[in-house]
């Protein structure tokens, strides 16, 4: 379980599993949200929920892991923009991560 600060000062916080990241990877939820300028604001948490929206609409039936990122994350009260920026950043350092031990695994077979 990792913990995200979720405003500027630092007294609200967003718990995150690995299973919730696991999720953004399998919609690839992040991939294209941030604009050219590379500024998380309101407006990009809004576009990542309104994204999560439409994937959820048109499944036919709910993938409960999908459900859980919404309730627990992207629809917290407490995510604003720099929630959402440093969920990109655990995001970033947890894929690095799983490629590390991935390539350890490769190593130890070979």
């Amino acid at each position: 379980m990792y913990k995200i600060q979720a405003n500027a000062s630092g007294t609200r916080s967003i718990e995150i599993s690995d299973k919730h990241l696991e999720t953004i990877e399998k919609y690839a939820l992040l991939r294209n949200l941030i604009d050219s300028n590379g500024i998380i604001d309101e407006v990009v948490v809004e576009k990542l929920r309104l994204n999560v929206r439409s994937i959820l609409e048109s499944q036919e039936a709910v993938d409960k892991s999908l459900m859980d990122l919404c309730l627990d994350v992207i629809y917290n009260t407490n995510m604003k923009a720099i929630g959402l920026h440093n969920l990109v950043l655990l995001y970033i350092d947890w894929k690095k991560g799983q490629e590390a031990d991935n390539e350890e695994e490769r190593n130890d077979i070979e």
